[in-house]
Protein backbone atom coordinates (compact mmCIF):
# COMPACT_ATOMS: atom_id res chain seq x y z
CA UNK A 1 0.00 0.00 0.00
CA UNK A 2 2.91 2.46 0.88
CA UNK A 3 4.45 1.69 -2.58
CA UNK A 4 1.54 2.34 -4.07
CA UNK A 5 0.34 5.59 -2.82
CA UNK A 6 4.62 6.53 -3.26
CA UNK A 7 3.99 5.79 -7.43
CA UNK A 8 0.28 7.77 -7.34
CA UNK A 9 1.88 10.48 -5.87
CA UNK A 10 5.25 10.48 -7.81
CA UNK A 11 3.02 9.87 -10.89
CA UNK A 12 -0.10 11.98 -10.84
CA UNK A 13 -0.58 15.81 -12.13
CA UNK A 14 -3.33 17.32 -10.31
CA UNK A 15 -3.48 21.51 -11.58
CA UNK A 16 -2.47 22.81 -8.21
CA UNK A 17 0.69 21.92 -6.12
CA UNK A 18 2.50 23.44 -3.13
CA UNK A 19 5.80 25.07 -4.04
CA UNK A 20 7.65 22.43 -1.64
CA UNK A 21 5.82 19.12 -3.19
CA UNK A 22 5.84 20.86 -6.75
CA UNK A 23 9.66 20.77 -6.29
CA UNK A 24 10.15 17.25 -5.07
CA UNK A 25 7.84 16.38 -7.38
CA UNK A 26 10.53 17.89 -10.15
CA UNK A 27 13.62 16.66 -8.74
CA UNK A 28 11.90 13.24 -9.06
CA UNK A 29 10.82 13.85 -12.71
CA UNK A 30 14.21 15.95 -13.16
CA UNK A 31 16.42 12.22 -12.01
CA UNK A 32 14.62 10.08 -14.22
CA UNK A 33 14.76 12.64 -17.42
CA UNK A 34 17.81 13.13 -16.86
CA UNK A 35 19.06 9.20 -17.37
CA UNK A 36 17.90 9.85 -21.04
CA UNK A 37 21.21 11.81 -21.46
CA UNK A 38 24.89 11.24 -21.46
CA UNK A 39 26.75 13.19 -18.75
CA UNK A 40 30.20 13.06 -20.14
CA UNK A 41 31.84 16.30 -19.58
CA UNK A 42 28.76 18.15 -17.47
CA UNK A 43 29.04 16.15 -14.85
CA UNK A 44 29.07 19.32 -12.31
CA UNK A 45 25.21 19.75 -13.13
CA UNK A 46 24.44 16.08 -12.38
CA UNK A 47 26.43 15.86 -9.40
CA UNK A 48 24.06 18.26 -7.72
CA UNK A 49 20.70 16.88 -9.16
CA UNK A 50 21.97 13.72 -7.39
CA UNK A 51 23.06 15.17 -4.12
CA UNK A 52 19.38 16.75 -3.85
CA UNK A 53 17.74 13.42 -5.07
CA UNK A 54 20.01 11.59 -2.34
CA UNK A 55 19.12 14.26 0.39
CA UNK A 56 15.43 14.58 -0.44
CA UNK A 57 14.28 10.96 -1.24
CA UNK A 58 16.99 8.40 -0.51
CA UNK A 59 14.49 4.94 -0.40
CA UNK A 60 13.83 5.96 -3.48
CA UNK A 61 17.68 6.92 -4.50
CA UNK A 62 18.95 3.36 -3.78
CA UNK A 63 16.89 1.83 -5.71
CA UNK A 64 16.80 3.64 -8.58
CA UNK A 65 20.80 3.42 -8.39
CA UNK A 66 20.61 -0.06 -8.11
CA UNK A 67 18.11 -0.80 -10.78
CA UNK A 68 20.03 1.49 -13.33
CA UNK A 69 23.63 0.00 -12.52
CA UNK A 70 21.87 -3.44 -13.72
CA UNK A 71 19.63 -2.22 -16.61
CA UNK A 72 21.59 1.20 -17.64
CA UNK A 73 23.07 1.90 -20.98
CA UNK A 74 25.34 4.61 -19.82
CA UNK A 75 28.45 4.05 -17.87
CA UNK A 76 28.70 7.90 -16.85
CA UNK A 77 25.22 7.72 -15.07
CA UNK A 78 26.41 4.39 -13.01
CA UNK A 79 29.70 5.66 -11.89
CA UNK A 80 27.64 8.63 -10.36
CA UNK A 81 25.48 6.73 -9.24
CA UNK A 82 28.01 4.62 -7.43
CA UNK A 83 30.06 7.65 -6.22
CA UNK A 84 26.48 8.64 -5.16
CA UNK A 85 25.79 5.23 -2.82
CA UNK A 86 29.32 4.80 -1.57
CA UNK A 87 29.19 8.56 0.13
CA UNK A 88 25.92 8.29 1.32
CA UNK A 89 24.95 8.44 5.06
CA UNK A 90 22.96 5.37 4.35
CA UNK A 91 24.34 2.24 5.76
CA UNK A 92 22.07 0.19 3.05
CA UNK A 93 23.07 2.56 0.26
CA UNK A 94 27.02 2.28 1.27
CA UNK A 95 26.49 -1.77 1.57
CA UNK A 96 25.04 -1.79 -2.20
CA UNK A 97 27.73 0.18 -4.02
CA UNK A 98 30.28 -1.93 -1.92
CA UNK A 99 28.84 -5.06 -3.52
CA UNK A 100 28.07 -3.25 -7.01
CA UNK A 101 31.97 -1.51 -7.48
CA UNK A 102 32.85 -5.39 -7.69
CA UNK A 103 31.73 -6.00 -10.46
CA UNK A 104 33.42 -3.17 -13.00
CA UNK A 105 36.30 -3.21 -14.60
CA UNK A 106 39.38 -0.71 -13.03
CA UNK A 107 39.07 2.27 -15.73
CA UNK A 108 35.47 2.59 -14.13
CA UNK A 109 36.44 1.94 -10.51
CA UNK A 110 38.90 4.79 -10.95
CA UNK A 111 36.58 6.84 -12.90
CA UNK A 112 34.20 6.44 -9.52
CA UNK A 113 36.67 7.56 -6.99
CA UNK A 114 37.74 10.55 -9.14
CA UNK A 115 33.95 11.29 -8.81
CA UNK A 116 33.99 11.10 -5.05
CA UNK A 117 36.51 13.02 -4.81
CA UNK A 118 35.59 15.88 -7.28
CA UNK A 119 31.89 16.07 -6.51
CA UNK A 120 31.54 13.99 -3.28
CA UNK A 121 34.58 15.65 -1.76
CA UNK A 122 35.56 12.57 0.53
CA UNK A 123 36.29 9.29 0.22
CA UNK A 124 34.52 7.15 3.09
CA UNK A 125 36.65 4.02 4.82
CA UNK A 126 33.46 2.08 3.59
CA UNK A 127 34.45 3.41 0.37
CA UNK A 128 38.52 2.81 0.57
CA UNK A 129 37.59 -0.67 1.92
CA UNK A 130 35.63 -1.18 -1.12
CA UNK A 131 38.15 -0.92 -3.38
CA UNK A 132 40.87 -2.71 -1.54
CA UNK A 133 38.37 -5.50 -1.73
CA UNK A 134 38.66 -5.13 -5.61
CA UNK A 135 42.32 -5.12 -5.81
CA UNK A 136 42.73 -8.07 -3.41
CA UNK A 137 40.20 -10.34 -4.96
CA UNK A 138 42.14 -9.61 -8.44
CA UNK A 139 45.62 -10.16 -7.19
CA UNK A 140 44.51 -13.28 -5.88
CA UNK A 141 44.40 -14.47 -8.74
CA UNK A 142 47.58 -13.86 -11.22
CA UNK A 143 45.94 -14.23 -14.63
CA UNK A 144 43.03 -11.80 -13.16
CA UNK A 145 45.56 -9.86 -12.56
CA UNK A 146 47.75 -9.87 -15.59
CA UNK A 147 44.62 -9.69 -17.67
CA UNK A 148 43.64 -6.32 -15.33
CA UNK A 149 47.04 -4.91 -15.54
CA UNK A 150 48.17 -5.05 -19.00
CA UNK A 151 44.41 -3.56 -20.39
CA UNK A 152 44.30 -1.10 -17.40
CA UNK A 153 47.80 -0.12 -15.84
CA UNK A 154 47.25 3.31 -15.23
CA UNK A 155 43.74 3.07 -13.57
CA UNK A 156 44.62 0.22 -11.02
CA UNK A 157 48.09 2.75 -10.46
CA UNK A 158 45.89 5.46 -9.79
CA UNK A 159 43.90 2.91 -7.25
CA UNK A 160 46.50 1.91 -5.33
CA UNK A 161 48.71 5.37 -5.26
CA UNK A 162 45.37 7.57 -5.01
CA UNK A 163 43.96 5.82 -2.02
CA UNK A 164 47.22 4.66 -0.17
CA UNK A 165 46.47 0.76 -0.42
CA UNK A 166 49.96 -1.23 -0.41
CA UNK A 167 50.03 -3.74 -3.69
CA UNK A 168 51.05 -6.97 -3.32
CA UNK A 169 54.64 -8.12 -4.38
CA UNK A 170 53.38 -8.77 -8.01
CA UNK A 171 51.48 -6.04 -7.97
CA UNK A 172 54.35 -4.25 -7.11
CA UNK A 173 56.25 -5.80 -9.41
CA UNK A 174 54.08 -4.93 -12.20
CA UNK A 175 53.03 -1.71 -12.00
CA UNK A 176 55.30 0.24 -9.91
CA UNK A 177 58.95 -1.31 -11.09
CA UNK A 178 58.49 -3.09 -14.12
CA UNK A 179 59.86 -5.75 -13.23
CA UNK A 180 57.73 -8.14 -14.07
CA UNK A 181 57.80 -12.37 -13.46
CA UNK A 182 58.52 -14.34 -16.29
CA UNK A 183 55.21 -16.10 -16.04
CA UNK A 184 52.94 -12.48 -15.87
CA UNK A 185 51.50 -11.57 -18.97
CA UNK A 186 53.59 -8.03 -18.83
CA UNK A 187 56.77 -10.28 -19.47
CA UNK A 188 55.09 -11.65 -22.72
CA UNK A 189 54.20 -8.73 -23.90
CA UNK A 190 58.34 -7.85 -23.47
CA UNK A 191 58.79 -11.44 -25.10
CA UNK A 192 56.69 -10.22 -28.11
CA UNK A 193 57.96 -6.62 -28.88
CA UNK A 194 61.32 -8.70 -29.24
CA UNK A 195 59.80 -11.19 -31.37
CA UNK A 196 61.65 -11.43 -35.27
CA UNK A 197 59.17 -13.17 -36.84
CA UNK A 198 55.30 -12.48 -37.72
CA UNK A 199 54.40 -16.65 -37.01
CA UNK A 200 56.59 -15.91 -33.45
CA UNK A 201 54.11 -12.88 -32.60
CA UNK A 202 51.29 -14.41 -33.57
CA UNK A 203 52.06 -17.53 -31.87
CA UNK A 204 52.67 -15.55 -28.55
CA UNK A 205 49.31 -12.96 -29.20
CA UNK A 206 46.94 -16.51 -29.63
CA UNK A 207 49.29 -18.46 -26.83
CA UNK A 208 48.38 -15.15 -24.32
CA UNK A 209 45.19 -13.54 -25.44
CA UNK A 210 46.93 -10.29 -25.79
CA UNK A 211 44.76 -7.25 -26.07
CA UNK A 212 44.51 -5.56 -29.67
CA UNK A 213 45.28 -1.82 -28.15
CA UNK A 214 48.54 -3.04 -26.89
CA UNK A 215 49.56 -5.45 -29.33
CA UNK A 216 49.18 -2.46 -31.88
CA UNK A 217 51.31 -0.33 -29.57
CA UNK A 218 54.37 -2.84 -29.16
CA UNK A 219 54.54 -3.61 -32.65
CA UNK A 220 55.91 -1.32 -35.52
CA UNK A 221 54.47 -3.44 -38.19
CA UNK A 222 50.81 -6.16 -38.09
CA UNK A 223 51.13 -8.65 -40.58
CA UNK A 224 47.80 -10.42 -41.84
CA UNK A 225 49.37 -13.45 -39.86
CA UNK A 226 49.24 -10.96 -36.69
CA UNK A 227 45.92 -9.56 -37.56
CA UNK A 228 44.39 -12.75 -37.45
CA UNK A 229 45.83 -14.25 -34.36
CA UNK A 230 44.80 -10.98 -33.05
CA UNK A 231 41.09 -11.44 -33.97
CA UNK A 232 40.83 -14.43 -32.81
CA UNK A 233 41.64 -13.20 -29.39
CA UNK A 234 39.45 -10.34 -29.25
CA UNK A 235 35.95 -9.87 -28.28
CA UNK A 236 32.96 -8.83 -30.10
CA UNK A 237 32.89 -5.67 -28.61
CA UNK A 238 36.72 -5.29 -28.75
CA UNK A 239 36.29 -6.11 -32.64
CA UNK A 240 33.23 -3.38 -33.11
CA UNK A 241 35.31 -0.80 -31.00
CA UNK A 242 38.50 -1.28 -33.50
CA UNK A 243 36.96 -1.86 -36.38
CA UNK A 244 38.48 1.01 -37.92
CA UNK A 245 41.53 0.33 -37.21
CA UNK A 246 41.16 -3.29 -38.42
CA UNK A 247 40.19 -1.99 -41.74
CA UNK A 248 43.16 0.59 -42.24
CA UNK A 249 45.39 -2.34 -41.54
CA UNK A 250 43.68 -4.32 -44.35
CA UNK A 251 41.80 -6.56 -42.33
CA UNK A 252 38.65 -6.54 -44.22
CA UNK A 253 40.58 -7.41 -47.59
CA UNK A 254 42.54 -10.02 -46.24
CA UNK A 255 40.77 -13.34 -47.62
CA UNK A 256 41.91 -15.02 -43.60
CA UNK A 257 41.23 -12.46 -41.42
CA UNK A 258 37.71 -11.13 -43.31
CA UNK A 259 35.94 -14.19 -42.69
CA UNK A 260 37.25 -14.51 -38.69
CA UNK A 261 36.00 -10.52 -38.12
CA UNK A 262 32.71 -11.42 -39.62
CA UNK A 263 32.35 -14.50 -37.44
CA UNK A 264 32.96 -11.72 -34.14
CA UNK A 265 30.25 -9.52 -35.71
CA UNK A 266 27.89 -12.37 -35.86
CA UNK A 267 28.82 -13.72 -32.41
CA UNK A 268 27.94 -9.95 -31.10
CA UNK A 269 24.16 -10.21 -32.02
CA UNK A 270 24.02 -12.34 -28.47
CA UNK A 271 26.93 -11.49 -26.63
CA UNK A 272 25.34 -9.88 -23.19
CA UNK A 273 28.82 -7.54 -23.37
CA UNK A 274 28.11 -5.90 -26.24
CA UNK A 275 27.19 -2.35 -26.39
CA UNK A 276 23.71 -1.85 -27.96
CA UNK A 277 24.30 1.07 -30.19
CA UNK A 278 28.04 1.25 -30.99
CA UNK A 279 27.50 -1.21 -33.44
CA UNK A 280 25.42 1.19 -34.97
CA UNK A 281 28.12 3.88 -34.57
CA UNK A 282 30.78 1.92 -36.24
CA UNK A 283 28.90 1.43 -39.35
CA UNK A 284 28.63 4.86 -39.56
CA UNK A 285 31.89 5.93 -39.03
CA UNK A 286 33.67 3.43 -40.78
CA UNK A 287 33.35 2.92 -44.20
CA UNK A 288 32.07 -0.78 -44.80
CA UNK A 289 31.19 -2.65 -47.68
CA UNK A 290 27.58 -3.37 -47.88
CA UNK A 291 27.68 -6.70 -46.37
CA UNK A 292 29.34 -5.63 -43.32
CA UNK A 293 27.04 -2.86 -42.77
CA UNK A 294 24.49 -5.21 -42.37
CA UNK A 295 26.05 -6.80 -40.17
CA UNK A 296 26.09 -4.02 -37.76
CA UNK A 297 22.85 -3.32 -38.25
CA UNK A 298 21.92 -6.65 -37.28
CA UNK A 299 23.96 -6.82 -34.52
CA UNK A 300 22.33 -3.08 -33.35
CA UNK A 301 18.94 -4.89 -33.83
CA UNK A 302 19.61 -7.62 -31.63
CA UNK A 303 21.40 -5.94 -28.90
CA UNK A 304 18.39 -3.72 -28.66
CA UNK A 305 15.67 -5.93 -28.64
CA UNK A 306 17.58 -7.78 -25.41
CA UNK A 307 16.80 -4.23 -23.70
CA UNK A 308 12.97 -4.80 -24.03
CA UNK A 309 10.23 -5.33 -26.56
CA UNK A 310 7.64 -2.49 -26.84
CA UNK A 311 4.11 -4.02 -26.64
CA UNK A 312 2.03 -0.47 -26.44
CA UNK A 313 0.80 0.92 -30.21
CA UNK A 314 3.45 3.64 -30.90
CA UNK A 315 3.90 6.82 -33.14
CA UNK A 316 6.54 9.02 -33.92
CA UNK A 317 6.07 11.98 -34.58
CA UNK A 318 9.08 14.30 -36.47
CA UNK A 319 9.49 17.84 -36.74
CA UNK A 320 10.76 18.77 -40.59
CA UNK A 321 10.19 22.78 -40.02
CA UNK A 322 12.93 24.87 -40.98
CA UNK A 323 16.09 24.34 -39.34
CA UNK A 324 14.77 21.46 -38.37
CA UNK A 325 17.22 18.86 -40.27
CA UNK A 326 18.85 17.45 -37.37
CA UNK A 327 15.15 16.34 -35.86
CA UNK A 328 14.50 14.42 -39.50
CA UNK A 329 18.06 12.53 -38.44
CA UNK A 330 17.47 11.67 -35.47
CA UNK A 331 14.05 10.40 -36.38
CA UNK A 332 15.31 7.73 -39.00
CA UNK A 333 17.59 6.21 -36.11
CA UNK A 334 14.66 6.32 -33.56
CA UNK A 335 12.39 4.82 -36.26
CA UNK A 336 15.02 1.94 -36.91
CA UNK A 337 15.06 1.74 -32.94
CA UNK A 338 11.51 1.26 -32.02
CA UNK A 339 10.11 -0.55 -34.84
CA UNK A 340 12.56 -3.18 -34.81
CA UNK A 341 11.60 -4.30 -31.21
CA UNK A 342 7.52 -3.49 -31.41
CA UNK A 343 5.36 -6.04 -31.30
CA UNK A 344 2.05 -3.52 -32.15
CA UNK A 345 1.68 -1.36 -33.83
CA UNK A 346 3.92 1.80 -35.13
CA UNK A 347 3.05 5.28 -36.99
CA UNK A 348 5.75 7.60 -38.34
CA UNK A 349 4.65 11.05 -39.28
CA UNK A 350 6.72 13.93 -40.14
CA UNK A 351 5.33 17.43 -39.90
CA UNK A 352 5.52 21.32 -40.42
CA UNK A 353 2.13 22.93 -41.01
CA UNK A 354 0.78 19.47 -42.65
CA UNK A 355 1.42 15.82 -41.90
CA UNK A 356 3.62 13.35 -43.84
CA UNK A 357 2.51 9.45 -43.23
CA UNK A 358 6.36 7.88 -43.29
CA UNK A 359 6.69 4.25 -44.19
CA UNK A 360 9.33 1.65 -44.28
CA UNK A 361 9.37 -0.99 -46.34
CA UNK A 362 11.80 -2.88 -43.64
CA UNK A 363 12.81 -2.24 -40.06
CA UNK A 364 16.81 -1.93 -40.13
CA UNK A 365 18.19 2.27 -40.25
CA UNK A 366 18.69 1.54 -44.53
CA UNK A 367 15.39 1.01 -44.76
CA UNK A 368 13.78 4.21 -42.67
CA UNK A 369 16.82 5.89 -44.63
CA UNK A 370 14.81 5.15 -47.66
CA UNK A 371 11.87 5.97 -46.62
CA UNK A 372 12.65 9.56 -45.06
CA UNK A 373 14.84 10.55 -48.51
CA UNK A 374 12.23 12.77 -49.64
CA UNK A 375 11.38 14.56 -46.43
CA UNK A 376 12.93 17.89 -46.07
CA UNK A 377 13.10 20.73 -43.33
CA UNK A 378 11.33 23.29 -44.12
CA UNK A 379 7.86 25.52 -43.41
CA UNK A 380 6.14 27.05 -39.86
CA UNK A 381 5.61 24.45 -36.83
CA UNK A 382 2.50 22.69 -36.03
CA UNK A 383 3.12 20.05 -33.49
CA UNK A 384 -0.83 18.86 -33.11
CA UNK A 385 -0.90 18.83 -37.07
CA UNK A 386 0.37 15.14 -37.02
CA UNK A 387 -1.80 14.25 -33.82
CA UNK A 388 -5.17 15.54 -35.24
CA UNK A 389 -4.62 13.42 -38.71
CA UNK A 390 -4.42 10.36 -36.42
CA UNK A 391 -7.59 11.46 -34.35
CA UNK A 392 -9.45 11.70 -37.87
CA UNK A 393 -7.73 8.58 -39.09
CA UNK A 394 -8.59 6.72 -35.84
CA UNK A 395 -4.86 5.73 -35.76
CA UNK A 396 -5.24 4.81 -32.06
CA UNK A 397 -1.42 4.54 -29.94
CA UNK A 398 -0.71 4.92 -26.43
CA UNK A 399 2.71 6.39 -26.15
CA UNK A 400 3.61 9.27 -28.34
CA UNK A 401 7.29 10.19 -29.20
CA UNK A 402 7.87 13.60 -30.36
CA UNK A 403 11.29 14.69 -32.01
CA UNK A 404 11.38 18.50 -32.00
CA UNK A 405 13.02 21.75 -30.62
CA UNK A 406 9.08 22.58 -29.01
CA UNK A 407 9.12 25.97 -31.01
CA UNK A 408 5.35 25.68 -31.98
CA UNK A 409 3.31 29.02 -33.94
CA UNK A 410 0.89 27.35 -36.03
CA UNK A 411 -2.17 25.52 -34.79
CA UNK A 412 -3.38 22.90 -34.47
CA UNK A 413 -1.21 22.97 -31.14
CA UNK A 414 -0.24 19.75 -29.72
CA UNK A 415 -1.90 20.70 -26.26
CA UNK A 416 -5.61 21.15 -28.00
CA UNK A 417 -4.81 18.29 -30.32
CA UNK A 418 -4.45 15.79 -27.43
CA UNK A 419 -7.36 16.35 -25.72
CA UNK A 420 -9.50 15.73 -28.78
CA UNK A 421 -7.73 13.09 -29.55
CA UNK A 422 -7.85 11.93 -25.93
CA UNK A 423 -11.73 12.51 -25.72
CA UNK A 424 -12.34 10.72 -29.27
CA UNK A 425 -10.52 8.10 -29.42
CA UNK A 426 -11.02 7.16 -25.38
CA UNK A 427 -7.01 7.03 -24.93
CA UNK A 428 -4.21 9.26 -23.18
CA UNK A 429 -0.87 8.03 -24.45
CA UNK A 430 1.98 8.92 -22.51
CA UNK A 431 4.41 11.37 -24.60
CA UNK A 432 7.95 11.18 -24.81
CA UNK A 433 9.81 14.25 -26.41
CA UNK A 434 13.27 14.24 -27.62
CA UNK A 435 14.70 17.48 -27.52
CA UNK A 436 16.53 19.17 -30.59
CA UNK A 437 18.63 22.32 -30.88
CA UNK A 438 17.33 25.39 -29.43
CA UNK A 439 14.84 23.81 -26.81
CA UNK A 440 13.02 26.04 -25.21
CA UNK A 441 11.05 24.71 -21.57
CA UNK A 442 7.63 27.18 -23.11
CA UNK A 443 6.49 23.36 -24.54
CA UNK A 444 6.90 21.41 -21.40
CA UNK A 445 4.89 24.69 -19.52
CA UNK A 446 2.13 24.25 -22.18
CA UNK A 447 1.60 20.61 -21.59
CA UNK A 448 2.07 20.81 -17.60
CA UNK A 449 -0.76 23.03 -17.55
CA UNK A 450 -3.28 21.12 -19.87
CA UNK A 451 -2.37 18.18 -17.53
CA UNK A 452 -0.37 16.10 -20.01
CA UNK A 453 2.97 14.54 -18.19
CA UNK A 454 6.01 14.45 -20.82
CA UNK A 455 9.55 12.35 -20.19
CA UNK A 456 11.77 14.15 -21.72
CA UNK A 457 15.11 13.58 -23.64
CA UNK A 458 17.45 15.86 -24.49
CA UNK A 459 19.80 14.57 -28.06
CA UNK A 460 23.09 16.11 -28.01
CA UNK A 461 24.21 14.20 -30.83
CA UNK A 462 25.23 11.19 -28.54
CA UNK A 463 23.72 8.10 -30.23
CA UNK A 464 25.16 6.11 -27.56
CA UNK A 465 22.24 7.59 -25.44
CA UNK A 466 19.13 6.46 -27.46
CA UNK A 467 19.05 2.72 -26.53
CA UNK A 468 17.85 4.67 -23.36
CA UNK A 469 14.29 5.10 -24.35
CA UNK A 470 13.96 1.38 -24.60
CA UNK A 471 13.61 1.05 -20.87
CA UNK A 472 10.81 3.91 -21.11
CA UNK A 473 9.24 2.73 -23.66
CA UNK A 474 9.41 -1.02 -23.32
CA UNK A 475 7.38 -1.38 -20.02
CA UNK A 476 3.07 -1.31 -20.18
CA UNK A 477 3.36 1.90 -18.52
CA UNK A 478 5.35 4.77 -16.74
CA UNK A 479 3.77 3.17 -13.52
CA UNK A 480 5.03 0.39 -14.00
CA UNK A 481 8.70 1.30 -14.57
CA UNK A 482 8.46 3.10 -11.47
CA UNK A 483 6.97 0.09 -9.83
CA UNK A 484 10.03 -2.02 -11.57
CA UNK A 485 12.43 0.55 -9.74
CA UNK A 486 11.51 0.63 -6.57
CA UNK A 487 10.69 -3.09 -6.33
CA UNK A 488 14.52 -3.60 -6.72
CA UNK A 489 16.46 -5.15 -3.62
CA UNK A 490 19.01 -3.72 -2.70
CA UNK A 491 22.37 -5.92 -2.62
CA UNK A 492 24.37 -6.79 0.63
CA UNK A 493 28.02 -8.14 1.21
CA UNK A 494 26.67 -11.13 1.86
CA UNK A 495 26.06 -11.96 -1.85
CA UNK A 496 29.70 -11.95 -2.56
CA UNK A 497 30.53 -14.53 -0.82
Amino acid sequence: MIVWEFMQRLTATPPRRTPAYQAERDVRLAMLNSLLTTPRQERAAYATLHAQMLQQDPLFYGHLAVWYCRNGAVRDHQEIFLGSLLTSAEPEHREAGFVLLQVLPPYQVARVVDYMKAYRHRVPRSARTAVTRYLRFREADPQRFDRAALRNRKALKRLYAGLHIRPSARADAILFKNTPPPDSLAFQLKRLARAETPAEQAALIAAHAMPFPVVIGALRQVTPEVLGALVTAMSPQEVINHLGALKRRGAMEDATVQPLVEAKLAAAQTDGRVSAYKARVARNVVRVDVDTAARLDAVTDAQVTRRGAITRPTALLVDKSGSMERAIEVGKEIAALVSGITTADFLAYAFDSMAYGVTARGRTLVDWEQAFRTVRAGGVTSIGVALEVMRRRGEKVEQIILVTDGEENTPPYFAEAYRRYAADLGVSPEVVIVKIGWYTQRFERQLLAAGISAATFAFEGDYYALPNLVPLLSRPSRLELLLEIIETPLPTRAELA
